[in-house]
C-alpha cells in the first residue's frame, strides 16, 4: 500500500497494520463450536475459562497451592473439576460461569448495544443462539459503522480493552465524499482540535494512491464519533466507515454479520495484553 510521508512523530502504520483491501472468507465455517462447560474438564482450562490467567499460568497457579477444589488445595497439574464442583482462587469462589468471547464483523444499520427499543436490530440480536450466557459489546460501533467488534460476559478484560489508560490500537477503514488533500492530511497529522481538546492519530495514509478518497487511520482515542468528527471538522463527509483492527483482533475471513468464537490463542494474547 502506497502512502503519504511525513516528517514528525507517529506518521506512517507499524510493519504488522492489517491490509485494508477486502478480504475473501475462507471456504472453512468460521463458526466454532458452543464453549459452554457441561462436563469435566482440566481445572487450568477451567481458570482460563473463568477469565483468571492463561491455561500456562493457571498450571503456575496450581503448583503455587493457590486453587482451592472444594475445600482442598490442589497442585496435581492435569486435576479434572466438574461443574458441581466449588472452586475458589485466593479464598475467593470463582463464578462458574463460562466466560464468553465473541468476535463480530457487524453491519450496517445494526446498534452496538444490549437492548435498545428504538433499534430494529442491535448486536445482540445477531448472536441471540450463539450461547446462553449474557453477553454484552466492549465499547461501541455507531449504527452506521462495519467492522471488528468484540462481545463478551469478561468485565475485566472489558474495563481492560476499553479504559483510557490503556489506549488499544484501533484502526479504521474510511471512504470520503471526496479527495483527501496533502494539506489536510497534514493538519489531521498535526493535532485536530475538537470542542477545545487537540485529538492526536497514530497514523493516517491514503489507501490506495490512485484514490485520495479512502483512507486508513490509526487512532487510540475511544471518544463518540472519533474519525467521523475528525474528518467533519474539515469538511468532509464520512460515506463508509469500517474498523478492521481492534487491540489484535481482525475481521479477516469473516464475512459482515457473521462471527465466531475467539480461539484460547486469540483469548490468551488478550488477556496477556500483548496488543495495544
Amino acid at each position: 500500500m502506497e502512502r503519504e510521508k511525513y516528517k514528525g512523530k507517529k506518521q506512517s502504520f507499524s510493519k504488522s497494520k492489517p491490509s485494508f483491501k477486502k478480504e475473501r472468507p475462507d471456504k472453512e465455517d468460521s463458526k466454532q463450536k458452543n464453549p459452554n462447560w457441561d462436563e469435566p474438564i482440566r481445572l487450568n482450562k477451567f481458570l482460563a475459562n473463568a477469565g483468571i490467567c492463561s491455561r500456562r499460568d493457571a498450571d503456575e497457579l496450581i503448583k503455587s497451592c493457590e486453587v482451592s477444589v472444594n475445600g482442598k488445595i490442589v497442585q496435581e497439574l492435569g486435576t479434572k473439576v466438574s461443574p458441581n464442583d466449588e472452586i475458589t482462587y485466593k479464598g475467593k469462589k470463582i463464578s462458574k460461569e463460562q466466560k464468553v468471547y465473541i468476535l463480530m464483523n457487524k453491519p450496517k444499520d445494526v446498534v452496538t448495544t444490549v437492548r435498545d427499543k428504538h433499534a430494529e436490530r442491535t448486536v445482540i440480536d445477531l448472536v441471540e443462539n450463539a450461547c446462553p450466557e449474557r453477553v454484552y459489546p466492549v465499547g461501541r460501533l455507531d449504527k452506521n459503522t462495519t467492522g471488528v467488534l468484540l462481545l463478551t460476559n469478561d468485565g475485566d478484560l472489558t474495563k481492560q480493552l476499553t479504559h483510557p489508560s490503556h489506549k488499544k490500537k484501533k484502526i479504521y477503514h474510511v471512504q470520503l465524499d471526496k479527495d483527501l488533500t496533502k494539506a489536510d492530511m497534514m493538519k489531521i497529522v498535526d493535532g485536530i482540535k475538537l470542542e477545545d481538546e487537540s485529538i492526536q492519530v497514530d497514523a493516517i495514509s491514503y489507501v490506495e494512491e490512485k484514490d485520495r478518497a479512502q483512507i486508513g487511520i490509526e487512532i487510540h482515542s475511544g471518544q463518540n464519533r472519533i474519525v467521523r468528527r475528525i474528518f467533519e471538522s474539515l469538511d468532509y463527509k464520512v460515506k463508509k466507515l469500517d474498523r478492521v483492527y481492534f487491540a489484535g483482533l481482525t475481521k479477516k475471513n469473516l464475512p459482515r454479520g457473521k462471527w465466531r468464537f475467539l480461539t484460547l490463542q486469540e483469548i490468551s494474547i488478550l488477556k496477556r495484553n500483548s496488543f495495544k
